[in-house]
């Protein structure tokens, strides 16, 4: 085949499974000679290759020009669904010329090279010839062996020599330019084995460039165990690490083989070293990059992924659907023989068995970082600041619960209970859990000041309660997103506040208070005062340092629609989605002289309720534009200072 052809380890002949030993490629002017092999009597092909570079006196080479036709022809059609299948081939099915494979035996030549392989393919085309079957020829997929007839797709002829090792056999010469017929002739000079010469059509010349067969070859077949000759010189020199004993594969090697399949100039973080044979039968690579993430890896809608093989030859370089898309940062291999594969090896089938190996694969990640988040606490700290935004990613994304769990063993934050720069995980905040308490508390802030100074935090600071602070804005949304870790309810502390019942309770104000019935006609005023913005108002005994704050009902949520989508929609519609609810405290100097403002100052009282109110908006994360509070601001100012 003029194109690179993913080599396979085996050939069937009749019903013997016989090795290959050796592949050679050669060319000469516009003609490819496409490989032998050294089994005695076995030669399969697959290959174009490059012009104009003869052998080195020490470089293998055991394709020999001896082949002469003897004889007439004999010619033969193709089989109508062949012909069928060779239309379908050439311009339909392969979206690349160097996505091919060959299906070639050394016995019954008519029967092999005219008929298609018998899988249910005849079936299948009277199905397209009845149009039962749409116009998508990818669904081919698995029904039989088309390589060889993929040749057509950049030859305009193509000769094979064939002749069989049993004894006595003679030597054919089969030809063909795809157009519905072949000759067969006896042919003198046939060594034992195959060999398959391709014509290239004017416009794939490129597939006789040394340069470009050498390419497809490190790209397909660089680990195919059987020596590859490009006109006499091995190329595939590269030793495929996931199949050696771990112990056997030194720091470097593992350098080296990184660079490699990762494109990339670093080194691995760290090294993740798979095999197993249930549920499947996996043999895998993995690397974690010591480097930052740059843009590239950041977008998940980039083309990225690790290198799939069976049987080391490669199927796809960049396999989006065997990890997780939050896992597109890792680098490495992954070999299994159990894949479901499509004709041309370049697309794999959607299947429940790809979805398991991506499950499998994903959860043996997730043990891997967990191990290592916990025996070597430093460096995972290192990789957590580096790649942390990924596994959130994967909580967001991910659907099932226990898989959302198994991620959210390894995130990290800040706690209250500790200093400054030291995080913790969600296990260490369970095993310290008061008793009774069946919530994890968080608390969303740009930074620690402005956390341990928010009202919300008040009431549970007092009670020494732990409160993990999310500093980034994307935190909050992932927590969310989680629910639950280990049957504990993820909480923020907003939402607990808008939830506490003790709040209700007025019977005990304290002396420093205003009176219940003070309370008792502050509230109305404030709602009346604030009609089309406040859903609610109460008083409330956990706050100390604030005069007032509000809360919603998931605060997350409503801040994630503020930053993303409140632009688009009246200033009305906003808070009646939001249902903000005012909480007032009674004991604040503010609040106290807000009372008495009501009847001494009424304009001037309205202005501080709204201005207290847009201050709890703000401090809440609620506000999309705090500039717009400078104007009531202002007349706030001019008023109060009006006797000054």
């Amino acid at each position: 085949m003029a194109a690179s052809i993913r080599l396979q380890r085996a050939v069937k002949l009749g019903n013997v499974l016989l090795r290959r030993e050796a592949y050679v490629l050669r060319t000469k002017g516009h003609r490819t000679f496409i490989l032998r092999s050294q089994h005695k009597g076995l030669c399969s092909s697959f290959r174009a290759l490059s012009a104009q570079a003869a052998p080195e006196s020490d470089h293998h080479n055991i394709i020999k020009d001896t082949e002469k036709a003897t004889g007439a022809g004999d010619k033969h059609e193709f089989q109508a669904e062949t012909r069928m299948l060779l239309d379908i081939v050439a311009k339909s099915l392969y979206s690349d010329k160097e996505d091919t494979g060959v299906g070639m035996t050394r016995e019954e030549l008519v029967a092999n090279l005219g008929t298609i392989a018998r899988s249910g393919s005849k079936a299948f085309l009277e199905q397209l010839k009845d149009n039962e079957v749409n116009s998508d020829v990818s669904s081919i997929i698995g029904q039989f062996g088309v390589g060889f007839y993929s040749s057509f797709m950049v030859a305009e002829k193509v000769e094979v020599y064939t002749l069989s090792s049993r004894e006595g056999s003679k030597g054919y010469k089969w030809t063909s330019d795809g157009s519905g017929t072949f000759e067969i002739q006896e042919a003198d000079g046939v060594q034992p084995g195959t060999k398959i010469v391709i014509y290239l059509k004017p416009d794939c010349r490129e597939f006789s460039d040394e340069e470009t067969i050498n390419n497809v070859i490190k790209k397909y077949s660089n680990f195919v165990g059987s020596p590859i000759f490009l006109n006499g010189k091995q190329v595939n020199t590269i030793q495929p690490l996931w199949l050696m004993d771990p112990k056997d594969v030194t720091p470097q090697m593992h350098d080296e083989f990184y660079r490699f399949v990762g494109n990339t100039y670093d080194r691995p973080r760290f090294t993740l070293h798979y095999k197993t044979d249930a549920p499947l039968t996996i043999r895998s690579l993995l690397y974690f990059p010591e480097g930052k993430p740059g843009l590239f890896e950041m977008s998940r809608e980039t083309d990225v992924g690790v290198a799939l093989y069976s049987r080391k030859v490669l199927i796809k370089s960049k396999a989006d659907n065997v990890l997780p898309k939050w896992l597109r940062f890792v680098k490495g291999v992954v070999d299994s023989e159990d894949i479901p594969l499509n004709l041309s090896r370049e697309l794999l089938q959607n299947s429940a068995l790809i979805r398991k190996l991506q499950n499998v694969l994903a959860n043996r990640i997730l043990r891997f970082l967990h191990d290592k988040s916990v025996k070597e606490t430093e460096e995972y700290d290192k990789f957590y600041k580096d790649y942390g935004l990924f596994l959130k990613e994967g909580i967001v994304s991910t659907h099932e619960q226990v898989h959302k769990e198994e991620i959210g063993k390894l995130l990290r934050f800040e706690s209250s209970l500790k200093p400054s720069g030291e995080k913790v995980s969600l296990p260490q905040y369970c095993s310290r859990l008061k008793q009774g308490q069946r919530d994890i508390f968080y608390l969303a802030a740009p930074s620690r000041q402005l956390a341990e100074s928010s009202p919300y935090y008040e009431a549970l600071k007092k009670k020494d309660v732990e409160v993990l602070f999310c500093y980034e804005p994307y935190d909050e949304l992932v927590l969310m997103q989680l629910r639950q870790f280990n049957q504990f309810s993820l909480t923020s502390v907003e939402k607990e506040m808008r939830q506490d019942k003790e709040s209700d309770d007025l019977s005990t104000l304290g002396s420093d208070s205003l009176s219940q019935s003070e309370v008792g006609s502050l509230m109305p005023w404030v709602k009346q005062v604030l009609a089309g913005k406040v859903h609610s108002v109460r008083v409330t005994k956990r706050l100390d340092a604030h005069p007032c704050v509000v809360t919603v009902e998931e605060m997350a949520a409503a801040r994630h629609f503020i930053r993303t989508q409140s632009h688009q929609i009246p200033e009305e519609s906003r808070y009646s989605l939001l249902q903000p609810q005012l909480e007032l405290n009674p004991r604040h100097p503010i609040i106290k002289k807000l009372n008495s403002l009501r009847t001494s100052n009424p304009k001037l009282a309205e202005l501080v309720i709204k201005q207290i109110f847009a201050n709890s908006m703000v401090a809440a994360g609620l506000m999309e534009d705090p500039r717009t509070l400078l104007t009531s601001m202002n007349e706030l100012l001019t008023i109060a200072l009006e006797k000054h």
